[in-house]
């Protein structure tokens, strides 16, 4: 709470961050962004997920000149990450949103902006350049979420992103107990939580009542950005359906990625819907608790949708070990939310640049353990999963 706080040069992985995020922020903020729903039982999946599947080697192999460049979505970038959307940025650093997005053009990964970003969207398309995407809810008022996809388009985001797996408001109970809400609502717990948080409080909230007062939803048309769910419309459309997507896709002429698949079944028809790619994705254990973890659902998915479109996958992710072993089942990149909000919040915009290279020198040393070159080198022989412990590993003379 109080004492010197960390240096940038001591975070050493994610968790280190983690760690000096939960010294900066007030201990309702912190709960907001590192706990899941209910019993945040889908959340713990996540991490169990990755931890339970082993990483098969082969040696002898010369990877002197390796390359971790991965092509996304037609575009080439440096490592094959991403910025997934998260609601709170923006309070946990100011305009935080904004900090994300020069992160990700130094790394030269995409980012993926929240239709509830405290930034406008024109501002995050000027905030340096690369791959930028807009991540959209469908509200419960139609016409509105249509014209927000429209502005995007004015904008120049490079991709829509349809958020499907939100469809009614999730039961985070630790939120109700503690009272933090985004946007925030002062109450004396949180007034006395703020004040034992100097630095955040100082650096984050002070400086927004500096600037005029605090964030608000500010692209996202309701007629109350303060309270979106007073005096609007929600945020949220229960009514959303395959029609919805056909509709969005005729409307929308750049790249269309869902996100929120787990189900084979669905992937297929999100590519017979013509969507361009995929996130396999749970909302990071935030929404339905007790689901399947991202990295259990991703085999299936790579399976059944084979090189119709690109799959992306998050939750859960920490190492860059991580990384390796979704893409060896078939993911293209993973996407990255709660590990670079805990380096935001601790550091701003160079804490999300140093997770970012760190990540990426974890990938680095992991694709050159595993004998590999290049990350398209990767594949499903490279792993073994929870089942396949103790079983016979796969030969064919063919493989070398």
């Amino acid at each position: 709470m109080f004492g010197f706080p960390p240096s940038l040069e001591t975070m050493h992985n994610i968790a280190d961050f983690e760690a000096a995020a939960r010294r900066r922020l007030p201990r309702g903020l912190f709960d907001y962004i590192a706990r899941g729903a209910e019993d945040d039982r889908t959340l713990r999946a996540n991490r169990r997920g990755f931890e339970e599947i082993g990483l098969r080697p082969r040696i002898l192999a010369d990877v002197s000149r390796r390359r971790l460049d991965a092509r996304i979505l037609g575009r080439d970038h440096r490592l094959p990450l991403g910025i997934a959307p998260t609601g709170p940025p923006g309070f946990l650093w100011h305009k935080g949103e904004l900090a994300l997005a020069r992160a990700a053009a130094a790394l030269d990964v995409p980012l993926v902006l929240s239709c509830a970003a405290t930034v406008p969207m024109e501002r995050v398309i000027e905030a340096g350049h690369g791959a930028k995407w807009f991540q959209l809810y469908m509200s419960g008022d139609r016409a509105l979420s249509l014209r927000l996809i429209e502005k995007a388009r004015r904008t120049g985001f490079d991709a829509l992103v349809l958020t499907v797996d939100s469809i009614v408001s999730p039961n985070r109970e630790f939120a109700a107990k503690s009272g933090y809400t985004v946007p925030p609502k002062v109450t004396p717990r949180i007034a006395l939580e703020a004040i034992a948080s100097p630095r955040w409080l100082i650096g984050t909230i002070g400086r927004y009542m500096l600037d005029g007062g605090l964030p608000t939803m500010v692209d996202y048309p309701l007629p109350d950005p303060a309270d979106p769910m007073k005096g609007g419309v929600p945020l949220k459309d229960d009514s959303i359906s395959w029609e919805t997507l056909a509709e969005i896709r005729a409307l929308w002429p750049g790249k269309l990625i869902v996100k929120g698949v787990l189900d084979p079944r669905d992937a297929v028809a999100c590519a017979d819907a013509g969507a361009d790619a995929m996130i396999v994705s749970n909302h990071g254990g935030l929404v339905l608790d007790g689901g399947l973890a991202t990295i259990e659902a991703l085999p299936a998915i790579a399976a059944a949708v084979g090189p119709r479109l690109e799959i992306y996958l998050d939750g859960g992710i920490r190492r860059g070990s991580d990384v390796i072993k979704a893409l060896a089942l078939g993911a293209k990149a993973v996407f990255l939310g709660r590990a670079l909000l805990f380096a935001l919040a601790a550091f701003g915009e160079t804490g999300v640049v140093r997770a970012l290279e760190l990540l990426g020198k974890e990938i680095d040393r992991t694709l050159a353990s595993m004998g590999c070159s290049s990350l398209d080198e990767l594949d499903r022989n490279h792993v073994v999963l929870p089942g396949e412990r103790y079983a016979v590993a796969p030969f064919d003379p063919r493989d070398g």
